[in-house]
């Protein structure tokens, strides 16, 4: 998988999934921006689909 198509794939699902997500909003509100990140990292399946993307471009 090219770098470029590795981007495009990122930022859709940043669009789709992570832009108007209410569990980051809820936790952004509640614990603090660092709290809702790790959560998207650690607990999220999107998070985890972005880990894997993100392999790629290493």
């Amino acid at each position: 998988m090219k770098k470029k198509e590795v981007m495009m794939e990122v930022g859709l699902i940043l669009d789709t999934y992570c832009q108007d997500c209410l569990l980051k909003r809820v936790n952004q509100h509640d614990y603090g921006k660092c709290h809702a990140q790790r959560f998207c990292i650690t607990e999220c399946t999107v998070g985890d689909e972005l880990k894997q993307l993100g392999k790629h471009l290493t």
